[in-house]
């Protein structure tokens, strides 16, 4: 009787099925893999924020519209803030999120007093007595007003707190060049005035308004 001695199965060595697996995935990363120029990588990045352009893009198309449909008559705003300074808040004015002070938009005539320290001091009858009104006329332009007042520009437009900030600073820029670079000041001492801008309420007995409009 013959006995048949099975084949013995010749092992594959591991380093050649590591070989075999590395070099699949190669072919697949290589399949998946989409090859740009330095042209389509810059195109495809994300673009960085241009506080000139934002300005320039915003301010006298949309921003100053937008203060001025929604601007109230100052004294009226003031007498309501006196009575009731929640709810004045919540009718005429805005605010970035759910806490913070409420920004307004606002209107008024007064007679002019002496430019001094970058601010314009305007008597404006009807608001209550002791309560200081001036509008910011450079060349420092400080605050947000413009940018929380006009209602549409929000944090979550923007990549971090330093480009929101900027866009507020750009804002300011743009009212400086665009209104008060071309304002004499010393000309309005003592003479009836009308304006239109913003402000934000720190305490109802001093108002600073960032301008938009004065005439």
């Amino acid at each position: 009787m013959t006995t048949t001695v099975p084949a013995r199965r010749r092992r594959v060595p591991p380093r050649w099925i590591a070989a075999a697996a590395i070099a699949v995935l190669v072919v697949l990363m290589a399949v998946d893999t989409e090859y740009r120029t330095a042209e389509t990588a810059a195109a495809a990045a994300p673009k960085k924020f241009d506080p000139a352009a934002f300005g320039a893009q915003n301010y006298q198309a949309k921003v100053v519209p937008a203060i001025q449909q929604s601007a109230v008559d100052l004294p009226v705003l003031l007498k309501a803030l006196a009575g009731d300074k929640d709810a004045a808040g919540q009718k005429y004015g805005k605010r970035p999120g759910s806490t913070g002070p409420y920004t307004f938009a606002v209107k008024g005539t007064g007679k002019a007093g002496k430019a001094r320290s970058g601010l314009l001091p305007v008597t404006v009858e009807g608001v209550p007595d002791g309560t200081r009104v001036s509008l910011q006329i450079g060349p420092a332009i400080n605050g947000t007003a413009l940018r929380d007042a006009a209602g549409y520009i929000t944090f979550g437009q923007f990549t971090n707190q330093v480009e929101y900030a900027d866009a507020a600073t750009a804002l300011n820029n743009e009212l400086r060049a665009k209104l008060l670079n071309g304002l004499d000041a010393a000309a309005l001492d003592g003479k009836e005035i009308t304006f239109t801008g913003a402000f934000t309420l720190l305490t109802p007995q001093t108002v600073t308004i960032t301008p938009v409009a004065i005439t």
